[in-house]
């Protein structure tokens, strides 16, 4: 079993800055990818941005150039700094993390942190 714990959202006006973390806790799992989705009002999940172990990276079109991904493998944590938001943005965000055991790759989820941003 894999826990995921988000922090980060808040509420910052357009063209502001957040970084969102996200660390991993578990016992005997070997996590391939970690990433970001996010769900604004009354639309479907999508994906933000992801990371594998090895650093390679992967970006939605809407946030190329402003968001960026990174992690920090000793520490199972995901980070998204977000530059130059816009009220688009506005999401609740979930951390992602696809865990290898054995034969197989389970996807877990955490509980999302909210950001909002205000014109």
């Amino acid at each position: 079993q894999v826990q995921l714990v988000e922090s980060g959202g808040d509420l910052v006006q357009a063209g502001g800055s957040l970084r969102l973390s996200c660390a991993a806790s578990g016992s005997f799992f070997v996590i391939v990818t970690m990433g970001w989705y996010r769900q604004p009002p009354g639309k479907q999940r999508e994906l933000v941005a992801t990371v594998t172990s090895g650093g390679r990276t992967n970006y939605a079109d809407s946030v190329k150039g402003r968001f960026t991904i990174s992690n920090d493998n000793a520490k199972n944590t995901v980070y998204l700094q977000m530059n130059s938001l816009k009220p688009e943005d506005t999401a609740v965000y979930y951390c992602n993390a696809a865990v290898v055991a054995g034969p197989h790759v389970y996807d877990y989820w955490g509980q999302g942190t909210q950001v909002t941003v205000s014109p």
